[in-house]
C-alpha cells in the first residue's frame, strides 16, 4: 500500500502542469531580479525625457511656422509649389499620388493596426495590448483636440487656405500604426518594420502636401506628436510587453539600423535646419531663389525626423523588452569553460 502511494505522488509530480512551473519559475525570478519583469527606472527615465522632449520640439515648430513671418512664409511657398516641384520626377508623383487618393492612406494604417492586434494576441501580452490600445486613443484626441483650438493669425497674404491645419491627423495615424506595430513584433522583426515604416510614413507626409492639405509645420508637428506620446507609451512597460527571461538577446539588426537612423536623422535635420536658415533672408520676399531650398529642405527634414523617431523608437523598444538583468538572462555569448 505505501508503495502504491508513493507512485502516486510520483505520477503528480511527474505530469505536473508546464504552466504552473512556469509561474513558480518567474515568481522564484521575480525575486531574485525584478528587471526579469519591469524595465530598468533609467529605461523608464529616458523613454520619458525623449518623449517630452519631442512634444516640446512640436510646440516649438508650431510657434515659429505661426507666429513669425518667416515661418508663414516658408509654409505658403512650400505648399502652394511643391506640385511644381514634384512635376521635375513624374515617377515620384506618380507614386505619391496613390497615397493623395481617398481613403488610401486611412485603409493602410488599419490595415497595419489589424495586424499589430493580431500579433498582439497570438503573442498574448496583454498589459501590452492594453498600450497599444490606449496610444492610438491619445494621439488620435491630441489631434483632434489641437486642430480644433490652435489659433492661426494671418501674419501675411498666403496663397494656400487661411484655415488652421495643424496638426496632420493623417500623418499622427500612420506614424501612430507603425509605431504599434514596431512594439509589438518580436525582436526579429523590429528593425524591418521602422525601415517599411519609415518609407510608408514618409509617403504619407509628402502626400499631404502634394495634396494641398498641409502645409509642412503641419505634417513635422504631427511627426512630433505621435513620437513624442508613443515614446512616453513605453515608460509604463511591464513583463507581459517584454521579452521572456531566457530569451533575451542583444540583436545586431536593431543596433545597425537604430544607430544609422539616429545617425541619419540627426544630421538631416541640421542640414534641413541649415537650409532654411540660408533661405531665411528671401523668405518673407518669396524670392524665388528660394523656391528649391525651401522644397528640399521640407523633405529632408521630414524624412530626417521620421528616421530620428524610428531610430530612438526601436532603440528604446530594444532597451524596455529586453533589459540587461542581473542574472544574465539576455543571451550573452558563451564564456570558454574555466579551467579546473
Amino acid at each position: 500500500m505505501t508503495d502504491m502511494r508513493n507512485e502516486g505522488q510520483a505520477e503528480q509530480v511527474w505530469y505536473q502542469d508546464p504552466k504552473d512551473q512556469h509561474d513558480e519559475d518567474s515568481g522564484a525570478l521575480k525575486e531574485m531580479d525584478p528587471l526579469t519583469v519591469r524595465p530598468r527606472m533609467s529605461s523608464r527615465m529616458l523613454c520619458l525625457v525623449l518623449g517630452l522632449l519631442m512634444l516640446a520640439a512640436s510646440a516649438g515648430v508650431w510657434w515659429l511656422a505661426v507666429y513669425t513671418m518667416g515661418g508663414q512664409s516658408y509654409d505658403d511657398m512650400v505648399i502652394s509649389n511643391f506640385n511644381g516641384f514634384v512635376d521635375q520626377v513624374p515617377l515620384i508623383k506618380a507614386y505619391l499620388g496613390i497615397f493623395t487618393m481617398p481613403y488610401v492612406a486611412a485603409g493602410m494604417c488599419v490595415l497595419i493596426g489589424l495586424i499589430a492586434l493580431v500579433v498582439v494576441l497570438v503573442r498574448r501580452r496583454w498589459w501590452l495590448l492594453g498600450q497599444v490600445v490606449v496610444y492610438p486613443l491619445l494621439a488620435y484626441l491630441s489631434g483632434r483636440i489641437l486642430k480644433k483650438y490652435l489659433p492661426r493669425p494671418l501674419l501675411i497674404n498666403v496663397l494656400s487656405t487661411k484655415e488652421n491645419s495643424a496638426p496632420s491627423g493623417h500623418t499622427i495615424m500612420a506614424v501612430t500604426a507603425v509605431l504599434v506595430l514596431l512594439f509589438v513584433v518580436p525582436r526579429v522583426w523590429r528593425a524591418l518594420v521602422a525601415l517599411i515604416g519609415f518609407a510608408f510614413t514618409l509617403s504619407v507626409g509628402c502626400s499631404l502636401i502634394l495634396g494641398g492639405w498641409h502645409r509642412p509645420a503641419d505634417v513635422v508637428m504631427s511627426i512630433l506628436i505621435a513620437g513624442g506620446l508613443g515614446l512616453i507609451t513605453l515608460v509604463f512597460t511591464r513583463s507581459s510587453g517584454m521579452d521572456l527571461p531566457g530569451t533575451r538577446m542583444s540583436s545586431a539588426s536593431v543596433q545597425i539600423v537604430s544607430t544609422l537612423m539616429m545617425t541619419l536623422g540627426t544630421l538631416g535635420t541640421l542640414y534641413a535646419v541649415f537650409v532654411i536658415w540660408q533661405i531665411s533672408s528671401g523668405l518673407e520676399m518669396s524670392a524665388r531663389w528660394t523656391f528649391y531650398g525651401a522644397h528640399c529642405s521640407a523633405v529632408i527634414l521630414i524624412a530626417s525626423l521620421l528616421s530620428l523617431l524610428l531610430g530612438l523608437s526601436l532603440a528604446m523598444r530594444q532597451v524596455t523588452a529586453s533589459p540587461l538583468t542581473r542574472l544574465g538572462l539576455v543571451g550573452e555569448p558563451p564564456a570558454p569553460p574555466r579551467e579546473i
